[in-house]
């Protein structure tokens, strides 16, 4: 009875363990200027370097500071429940224009930190001049720590990425259910994501919707 008992436990284990290696790994890239909602002073600029040749910000010059108006909001439909990191492709000129406000509900609550200045939700953008990809955290008093999202479904979701200071910018987001990925593992938005983020979900024949916001790929590792 004992070494049924462990043959059993060890069955159970190997069928979990299928279960587990057959989640699917999530990649959804969003252009920053096809945000559902833009609102002002954020606004869209051309760049040849940048993705499709366009990013967004509140426009001034690099060491102005300032800002706390504005917003680009994205509704981005999550295929599964999990839990996700955001990175953003960006530019960050100087300690005054390297910070945005990042609110993704419904995993964050209903707060305006334009209003509340909570840094639970300020993104420390990293400093570079040239177009780079940085990982969205929290700019806490006490240091910058990377973000993680739980959602416990799948459906949509609203990104808000709201003004702090004038002269960042931010071309694309990456979302991702890869908690350990590195800027290797990222990419910018293709025509077909694009297509996808202007005519977000689509739908079949018989009216339901279909998971296609975003690239997904099997992951048997």
């Amino acid at each position: 009875m004992k070494h049924g008992t462990i043959l059993t436990l060890m069955i159970l284990t190997v069928f979990l363990s299928g279960i587990v290696e057959l989640r699917a790994e999530v990649e959804i890239a969003l252009e920053a200027e096809l945000a559902n909602e833009i609102v002002e002073p954020m606004v869209i600029a051309d760049d040849k370097n940048a993705s499709d040749g366009k990013f967004i910000w509140m426009e001034g010059a690099p060491a102005t500071g300032g800002g706390g108006v504005g917003y680009a909001e994205f509704i981005i439909n999550i295929p599964q429940p999990d839990t996700y990191a955001l990175w953003g492709h960006v530019i960050a000129w100087d300690g005054n224009s390297d910070s945005f406000w990042v609110t993704w509900q419904p995993a964050d609550p209903n707060e305006d930190p334009q209003k509340t200045q909570n840094t639970e939700f300020r993104w420390g953008v990293a400093a570079g001049a040239a177009w780079h990809w940085d990982r969205i955290n929290h700019w806490l008093d006490g240091g910058t720590f990377d973000r993680e999202w739980k959602f416990k479904a799948a459906g949509e979701t609203v990104l808000r990425i709201g003004v702090r200071e004038d002269a960042t910018m931010i071309d694309a987001i990456f979302v991702t259910n890869n908690l350990k990925a590195n800027e290797g593992d990222l990419r910018l938005p293709t025509d077909k994501d694009r297509k996808i983020q202007t005519e977000g979900l689509a739908v079949d024949a018989k009216g339901k919707a279909a998971t296609t916001w975003g690239s997904l790929k099997q992951a048997y590792e």
